[in-house]
């Protein structure tokens, strides 16, 4: 059983994950940043006499679970059964739906248990936690409701089941449902019964809308459809940021300390999100995420852009370890925070022209963008000229050396070649000039400074001997073109070099924690992107189909996989990994008009 089989509640706002005994053992309450009231995900493993960190279901005799997703949706349903034939059903989702002409979507979790068949006995036991796990919350009981309180926000449980069962975890038999709505620390309109089947309804008419909307490939039609609902779930419409996951410190691999935080929005992950929706014709996610952008930019007029900020554009994420929490299979640290708000990446001016270019060709959005925009884009623009070939952390985050990285350097690159693209568009002729000729001499400069003769390769680092997955991406940003021999020369010289059974290892030489022993999923992608590229087709579709094998149950990625075994690790779910299995499956799929 892969030990990330867990599903994914949410409605951009608030989520939590669900493990397939229907315990909800990670929930960030209210919003993706805070604190978590459920942590047991990070937890040794249930090893205390009296857990706490979850809010769960027991039933007795439990020998059988079931979970999906309702069908085009965020509504999750575990299924649990008894030797007996006893069985119930847990239905968890967030609320999302319009109400009053705005969308409507509380910090707020519902869970609808409802019996199946027999007369199945259960207990509830919900035991939030304040401080990172240190204490469990205090309870204070009213006449139909629970409030947790200790937290920065109370969380309030109301339900038309007896309170006391709440309270003292006593079983009883389920003799229709029972509804609990836990959110904000406030009465709610109605009984929790009405509310429950009421949002419930409105929530799965508002995802079955947002998928017709979708602009899906013919095949993997499911796949690809998962995958977009799991990139909306990690945007923050509060603000428009995009997170990189919705957890922190699950380890890359096992004992690795490579623990990290992964709850901010990093602008380059954000982009590669940002195009994959709007392939699709989601173009609210990058509408409410351009207005995030640009309002950084604005921020950051007389300080250095940063590649990650917090959901709402905080700029500084001190990084601390929380003691009270063993860690994700005991394996911690257990971070909070991420220190490389505070790295040189060069590669962030390119990621965030990249994404805002869309907004000047896309005739869809409510405001194009024009000449105002454009001039706060030339001055990320000259960052990239000045810094190109500056020594940075690079994309991998590197925090023990500074080279002067081979991405970084394109995605520079990519900032001056798009800025003349826009500058044609505008009808800008002298701006398109000046930014044409930057390109120019910068893609020189890469193509002298970061090819290796010996290799026959790209390589990752100006005068370098080393190669990286990033490298596969020369094609996607049109640096070169797919058909260019030094690209394909550089395709097969990354398989050579970073090839592990299906999979590929994002480089192969020590770093801070010494050498990596996972494959990144994206990477692999990356690959398949590249050779799809190339003309090799056949081969890209085999190695997607042997990467959607190791999904977990529910369709979802974690950011690592161990190549030999295919479990997951990392954290999760990984916007970068979705965001791969969109671009592969719309680079591999057969046209509409050829499939019947």
């Amino acid at each position: 059983m892969n030990t990330l089989d867990l599903g994914l509640i949410g409605n951009s706002r608030t989520s939590a994950l669900v493990d397939q005994n229907a315990s909800i053992v990670w929930w960030c309450y209210p919003f993706f940043d805070s604190p978590p009231l459920c942590c047991s995900l990070l937890k040794s493993g249930g090893k205390e006499e009296s857990p706490i960190g979850m809010i769960d279901v027991q039933m007795d005799g439990m020998t059988e679970s079931e979970q999906f997703y309702e069908r085009n949706s965020a509504i999750l349903v575990t299924r649990l059964k008894d030797e007996a034939g006893n069985a119930i059903e847990v239905i968890d989702f967030a609320p999302r739906f319009y109400l009053h002409g705005r969308m409507f979507n509380p910090s707020t979790l519902i869970r609808i248990i409802q019996r199946v068949a027999g007369r199945p006995r259960i207990a509830l036991r919900v035991r939030p936690t304040v401080d990172y796990g240190g204490n469990r919350a205090e309870m204070r009981v009213g006449a139909h409701h629970v409030s947790y309180v200790g937290a920065a926000q109370s969380m309030r449980l109301t339900t038309d089941l007896s309170i006391s069962a709440i309270t003292h975890e006593r079983p009883f038999f389920l003799q229709d449902r029972v509804t609990l709505l836990m959110g904000l620390d406030e009465t709610v309109d109605g009984s929790a019964t009405d509310i429950g089947r009421s949002f419930y309804e409105k929530t799965q008419c508002y995802w079955h809308r947002w998928v017709r909307t979708l602009a899906i490939p013919f095949e993997w039609q499911d796949d690809v459809i998962r995958a977009a609902v799991t990139l909306k779930l990690n945007a923050f419409d509060d603000t428009g940021a995009i997170i990189a996951a919705v957890t922190t410190s699950i380890p890359e691999a096992p004992h690795s300390g490579r623990n990290w935080d992964y709850r901010y929005c990093w602008l380059r992950d954000a982009y590669f999100v940002v195009n994959a929706l709007n392939s699709l014709g989601a173009t609210g996610t990058m509408e409410r995420y351009l207005e995030y952008i640009l309002n950084i930019i604005a921020d950051t007029r007389d300080t250095p852009l940063q590649p990650v900020y917090g959901v709402r554009r905080e700029d500084a994420l001190d990084e601390r370890i929380v003691p009270e929490l063993s860690g994700y299979r005991g394996m911690g640290p257990v971070r909070v925070g991420n220190l490389a708000y505070n790295q040189v990446q060069n590669d962030v001016f390119g990621a965030a022209i990249l994404a805002s270019t869309h907004a000047f060709f896309d005739t869809r959005l409510e405001r194009p963008a024009g000449r105002l925009m454009f001039k706060d884009l030339e001055r990320l623009g000259e960052e990239a000229v000045r810094n190109y070939n500056v020594p940075d952390a690079g994309l991998w985050e590197l925090r023990g050396t500074k080279r002067v990285h081979t991405f970084s350097s394109i995605m520079c690159w990519a900032a001056c070649d798009r800025l003349a693209k826009i500058a044609r568009r505008l009808g800008l002729p002298d701006r398109e000039e000046f930014w044409s000729t930057h390109a120019r001499d910068i893609h020189q400069i890469i193509c002298e400074s970061a090819w290796n003769v010996e290799l026959n390769s790209f390589v990752s680092t100006f005068g370098g001997d080393r190669l990286d997955a990033s490298l596969l991406l020369m094609a996607e940003f049109q640096f070169l073109a797919p058909d260019d021999s030094r690209f394909v020369a550089t395709v097969h010289a990354v398989e050579r070099h970073l090839r592990r059974g299906d999979f590929l290892l994002r480089y192969d030489e020590e770093d801070d924690f010494g050498r990596p022993e996972t494959a990144f999923l994206v990477c692999t992608q990356w690959w398949i992107l590249a050779l799809a590229q190339m003309g090799e087709k056949e081969r890209a579709r085999e190695l997607f189909e042997h990467l959607l094998k190791k999904r977990n149950h529910l369709g979802l990625l974690s950011e690592d996989v161990v190549p030999d075994t295919g479990e997951l690790w990392g954290n999760f779910p990984q916007t970068y990994s979705m965001v791969g299995l969109i671009q592969c499956a719309a680079r591999l799929s057969i046209p509409w008009e050829d499939a019947y």
